[in-house]
């Protein structure tokens, strides 16, 4: 049931502001997400804005709303270069994996969606892939044509981004782009492009070998990237939609030149909210940048639950950066390891105390501050209610989490060898009034998801 008294609020890109939300459709939410790439395996960094996604569908789902939540995959057309320039990925991926196009683009879209399963990450209400979609991405850029907004080079089938003044948009809105600057200040050869902003929507094969292409009015090739989006988008959510999600980095290349499709086409900015999750960055640097991408397996080899990277995640507010470290997920899977142990021993069918779901949906509807909501979870642990209603509301709130706090661990633990040790040279040093050593060893126990509690008989 939705909470009235607490509004939903969220911090909309394109007003840069945090602003009421309300649904074009009462009760009802269309999403559309940004989905991955198939040509390698999603770094922990992509994963990162895929948890964005799926604590704001939570959300919008607990506050009551019916949410049609679309992500596409993008299996062509995006170059390594956001200029237009360079290869395919997926023809990259391919040559480096030695497989067929069609082949990477399989094994790494189950992949994709085997890591979002292991993060407890809901499944898209649809997934809709730019290869089954060529026929609408080529009405769209036809449209385009018809319109007026477009441009033949040698190459390819371009986007005249001057044209959107002529009809009162500005191109740079989104992401507050100098457009006239940036063509004065260009230091790059942009080809035949009229315009530095101007982007691909078609691009003609020519004499490169290709997996994936077809033919089109203006000859064979394949679609740009972002037509694919808008095509798609349009397709399953209409020609103007509530939210548009998506990470940092698509604000002033991607997301611009989607909304500037939508805006030649039907004269609308796409999407009602523009949302953007902040990147993960590893020793203070993008994750893509500072060539040590890790992925989620990297994080099941080392024995960690990919539960706690999630619960590292929502330690942050997805429009702040996150610094990744492993003493960072060390934490992050020690305090998972004792939230799930403390709850295994309390009992169920308590009641969720509304004192603190108050302040829990306050919280989360306050654009979606999921570190004040875990402050709030360890205030309802650490708090004077009764046990069963302490985990009546953790369980309650869990729903937003998606840390499976539901699934039971037996409060009969089998004690490995290795932390008894520990234990017993924690107690001897103990007895020597070694209290730094003490504490040494406490803290070692503790990483591997043990508490130790000191009572009257040891």
């Amino acid at each position: 049931m939705k909470q009235a008294d607490k509004p939903l609020k969220l911090f909309d890109t394109w007003r840069r502001d945090i602003v009421d939300f309300e649904s074009i459709e009462k009760d009802k939410v269309g999403l559309y997400a940004c989905g991955p790439t198939v040509y390698d395996f999603a770094h922990i960094g992509n994963l990162r804005t895929y948890l964005f996604v799926d604590v704001l569908r939570r959300v919008l789902e607990f506050n009551g709303y019916q949410v049609n939540h679309v992500m596409n995959v993008t299996d062509v057309g995006h170059l390594v270069s956001d200029d237009d320039s360079g290869e395919d990925k997926m023809e990259k991926g391919s040559r480096l994996q030695n497989k067929s196009a069609w082949e990477i683009a399989l094994l790494f879209e189950e992949k994709f969606f085997e890591d979002m399963a292991s993060l407890n990450i809901h499944k898209p209400k649809l997934i809709c892939r730019a290869t089954d979609h060529i026929i609408e991405q080529i009405e769209f850029i036809q449209n385009l044509e018809t319109k007026g907004f477009t441009y033949s080079t040698s190459d390819g089938i371009y986007f005249d981004t001057s044209k959107l003044d002529a009809h009162g948009f500005d191109y740079g809105q989104l992401a507050r782009l100098n457009v006239d600057g940036l063509q004065a200040g260009s230091r790059v050869d942009f080809a035949e492009k009229k315009h530095i902003t101007d982007f691909a929507l078609w691009k003609f094969s020519g004499d490169e070998s290709r997996q994936m292409e077809w033919e089109s009015p203006w000859g064979k090739g394949f679609p740009g990237w972002h037509i694919e989006c808008s095509a798609m988008a349009e397709k399953y959510l209409g020609e103007l939609f509530d939210i548009h999600l998506g990470g940092e980095d698509h604000i002033s290349v991607h997301h611009s030149n989607e909304i500037a499709q939508s805006q030649a086409r039907h004269g609308t900015r796409m999407a009602n909210y523009w949302m953007h999750g902040y990147f993960l960055q590893i020793d203070k640097e993008k994750v893509a940048k500072s060539g040590k991408s890790i992925v989620l397996s990297q994080l099941v080899e080392k024995g960690y639950d990919p539960i706690a990277y999630r619960y590292l995640v929502l330690t942050s507010h997805y429009r702040s950066r996150l610094n990744f470290t492993w003493g960072s997920l060390d934490a992050a899977s020690n305090a998972l390891n004792r939230l799930r142990k403390t709850m295994s021993f309390w009992p169920d069918g308590g009641t969720v105390n509304k004192f603190y779901l108050n302040q829990f949906i306050e919280r989360i509807n306050k654009d979606l501050n999921m570190p004040q909501a875990l402050a709030l979870l360890w205030s309802v642990l650490q708090s004077d209610i009764k046990d069963g209603d302490k985990k009546a509301t953790l369980l309650e709130f869990d729903k937003i989490f998606g840390f499976k706090l539901d699934n039971k661990i037996s409060a009969e633990t089998t004690i490995p060898a290795d932390i008894m040790d520990l234990a017993e040279l924690r107690q001897q040093a103990r007895a020597k009034g070694d209290w730094a050593g003490s504490d040494r060893l406490r803290l070692e126990i503790q990483k591997s998801g043990f508490t130790i509690e000191d009572g009257k008989e040891g």
